[in-house]
């Protein structure tokens, strides 16, 4: 194999800086061994790659061919490295987060992208799973962190931190037969318990939040898109975060039930969670401080 580390480094500091010798001062090398690294690259290519018939080496065609995938190689090596040294000093392989549906709409992409830009080979999944689930997948160490809902109750083998707020309205579309029988006039409170609710919640029928849960009968999805759907077919009203279901609402598709005696609207704080069961690695640690700083509390 041609090209090495090290040639390459060399190939691109002559290319940079003009001449042998600047590269082998940039380098911290004598210039007879930068001129003998080419002179070897080039007899392994059969491929001149500068031009010695003047004051200065030229680069040839050949050499600005190859350039492009040089620099390419360098900044990959450079990554690498990085990864390297990142990973003695605790980053995962692989950062996985589950995020509850209702909060795919939310800002954790930009943090996301912060943390792609100082660990850009770090592997990430993103798992989209019912608040429970999503928990769940923490404790059994699927997931290195959560994005959730604050909890009704603390659990003392977690640890959080509190990265925003979301507003839950309760939606329905407009056609449902709910919202024609009232002919335009404010709904209440027993709408909420005798009409037909949908409810993204757990695979496991015993994991249902009552905070979210009102009416008498309802229909379960695990998928926040398959909810909306539901909701927009007239099939039930829904609790859905406003961030996700202001489009739909500009749209006309769905609309904020109007009450007569409460106001339409739950604020919850959403919370970074991870387990105090498991040590947090690197990647786990700055994605929880970026995103406190999105929400201006980090």
């Amino acid at each position: 194999m041609a090209f090495s580390s090290d040639n390459v480094h060399v190939f691109l500091a002559v290319l940079d800086h003009g001449s042998f010798s600047a590269a082998a001062r940039a380098l911290s090398r004598v210039p007879s061994a930068v001129s003998m690294t080419i002179a070897h690259l080039e007899a392994e290519l059969a491929v001149q790659l500068f031009d010695r018939a003047g004051r200065e080496p030229r680069p040839t065609p050949a050499a600005r061919a190859l350039e492009p995938q040089a620099r390419l190689l360098a900044g990959q090596l450079l990554q690498l490295n990085a990864q390297a040294l990142a990973l003695t000093q605790g980053l995962e392989e692989r950062l996985t987060i589950a995020i509850a549906p209702e909060l795919l709409a939310g800002h954790w992409t930009g943090p996301l992208a912060a943390l792609a830009a100082d660990h850009p080979l770090l592997q990430v999944e993103v798992l989209a799973a019912p608040q429970a689930d999503a928990v769940a997948l923490l404790h059994a160490g699927r997931a290195q962190l959560a994005l959730v809902f604050e909890r009704p109750s603390i659990d003392g083998r977690e640890g959080f931190h509190e990265v925003g707020s979301e507003t839950l309205v309760a939606v329905i579309a407009p056609q449902h037969p709910v919202m024609q029988a009232a002919g335009g006039t404010a709904l209440s409170e027993v709408h909420l318990t005798t009409t037909r609710q949908i409810v993204v919640a757990s695979r496991d029928l015993a994991q249902t939040d009552p905070r979210f849960v009102f009416a008498r009968h309802h229909w379960r999805t695990d998928n926040h898109l398959a909810a909306l759907g539901l909701i927009e077919a007239g099939l039930g009203w829904g609790w859905q975060p406003r961030a996700l279901v202001e489009p739909r609402i500009q749209a006309g598709t769905l609309v904020e039930m109007p009450f007569t005696n409460l106001s339409n609207g739950v604020a919850l704080w959403v919370d970074v969670v991870w387990s105090k069961e498991r040590p947090q690695g690197l990647g786990a640690r700055r994605f929880v401080e970026l995103m406190g700083r999105v929400a201006g509390n980090g």
